[in-house]
């Protein structure tokens, strides 16, 4: 496939990285020289300097020939503009990021599409319904709902009194052969490995479990995990996301909501009808406490600074906040936020790349998610009719071993995966699969036309 992604900045060159590993042809685009010396330096692929919305600058890149128009440069306008271009110059696919929420209500979509922009994505609001998922289940760190939470994938953290500890997974089967639920992945010490039946569940992994409805409770029950009763929420920021956030929060919970800056917290306090609103700055620990942040049931920090988000959420899990969720920008971040003991970090590159890396995908992907504490992606695919999936037992179709079959969906069923299992075809199936497998999905879920 060949690709052209506008703009170099954190997004743009995490999404290069990822689509790098996979074999397409990518150009990258930017105005600043300085932006792509990395790029260029570590990545195999044409880099050039210069406006995306420049018709000129389109055209050198091979517009013409391109499957898929990706614009995710800082300027909302810029992307706008650069993805209509490419549609008219000859582009099959354009993708905008952009950071108005009113463009991507339902009733305003069809401009965008009608001047051929096929998709706007706007991060600040998928993180922020993340938030408000995850209050759903505040013991889970991660989470993801696949066929509206037929099977989900969670992510938890294990502690010293989860009874799984010194266990392997055939010890656990053993235990009880009838648990619905099934150990994709485990990371530890920053390596994501697929378990297999003799692998041994230790003290900090953060393992992936696969489960359908009726297994969350034993998911909870082995993990060492409570159900947590949240009712009084602070969060630090009144970014986008924290806006978007309270808003959602706002009448099923107690919300504060500090930000540092006088005149947005006057339009918060405006724009939020049932959350307390405080101006005052989020590091200093004294008003955090006055503020009753001992007493809150989540601490969520979205400041957009990583740091403050970081530390500031170690402060609330030190005295004894329930629950933390920190938005962390800094990739280089994630593992030590994680290894510091914050439950949930959100990041809005990893959240944008999800979302576009399904276009670039052969077989029907129907979800994706990049995985904040992984390099791993858990993807939702239908099998096609004669696909290689769908030939037999899983045990028997040499399914690659850097991936594994989580579960599958048929006829609104959630079935969780094992040896035995066969897909058919239509199948919706979840995998959990690292880097290097990614590519090999196609070969097993296109069909045989």
């Amino acid at each position: 496939m060949k690709i052209i992604i506008a703009g170099a900045g954190e997004v743009g060159t995490h999404l290069a990285k990822m689509l790098s590993n996979e074999f397409h042809d990518i150009t990258i685009i930017d105005p600043l020289v300085e932006n792509l010396k990395d790029i260029d330096a570590s990545l195999d692929l044409l880099t050039i300097t210069g406006s995306a919305i420049s018709i000129e600058v389109l055209k050198e890149a091979k517009i013409k020939k391109t499957d898929l128009f990706i614009a995710v440069a800082h300027s909302e306008e810029t992307n706008l503009t650069a993805a209509i271009l490419a549609k008219k110059l000859g582009a099959k696919k354009t993708i905008a990021r952009v950071d108005n929420n009113e463009y991507i209500e339902p009733g305003n979509i069809s401009h965008f599409t009608s001047l051929g922009i096929d998709y706007l994505i706007y991060p600040e609001r998928i993180a922020a319904r993340e938030v408000v998922h995850l209050l759903g289940q505040a013991e889970i760190s991660e989470s993801v709902d696949f066929s509206g939470g037929k099977l989900s994938l969670y992510v938890l953290k294990l502690g010293e009194n989860a009874p799984v500890i010194d266990k392997t997974l055939i010890d656990v089967i053993k235990e009880n052969d009838k648990i619905e639920f099934r150990a994709v992945a485990i990371t530890r010490n920053g390596e994501t490995i697929i378990p297999r039946g003799h692998d041994y569940f230790q003290v900090n992994d953060l393992v992936y479990v696969v489960t359908n409805r009726s297994g969350i409770r034993d998911v909870l029950k082995y993990s060492g995990k409570k159900k947590l009763d949240i009712k009084d929420v602070m969060i630090l920021g009144g970014s986008r996301i924290g806006k978007r956030t309270a808003k959602s929060l706002e009448g099923r919970f107690n919300i504060k909501l500090i930000e540092i800056d006088k005149e947005k917290s006057a339009e918060l306090a405006d724009y939020l009808t049932n959350a307390l609103v405080i101006n005052g700055d989020g590091r200093n620990i004294d008003l955090l406490v006055e503020e009753g942040l001992p007493n809150m049931d989540t601490f969520i920090s979205v400041t957009g600074n990583s740091e403050i988000n970081i530390l500031s959420c170690m402060l609330a899990k030190r005295m004894g906040v329930k629950k933390t969720i920190a938005e962390v920008e800094n990739i280089d971040y994630i593992d030590l936020a994680e290894n510091m003991g914050i439950d949930t970090i959100i990041n809005k590159k990893l959240i944008t790349a999800s979302r576009i890396f399904t276009f670039t995908m052969s077989a029907k992907v129907e979800s994706m998610k990049c995985l904040t504490g992984s390099d791993a992606e858990v993807l939702e695919f239908v099998a096609k009719p004669g696909s290689k999936i769908t030939h037999g037992r899983l045990r028997d179709i040499e399914f690659p071993k850097d991936a594994i079959v989580g579960g599958i969906i048929r006829k609104d069923k959630g079935i969780i995966a094992k040896g035995d299992t066969h897909v058919n075809a239509y199948d919706r199936v979840v995998v959990f699969a690292l880097p290097s497998a990614v590519k090999k999905m196609n070969n097993f879920f296109n069909g045989n036309d």
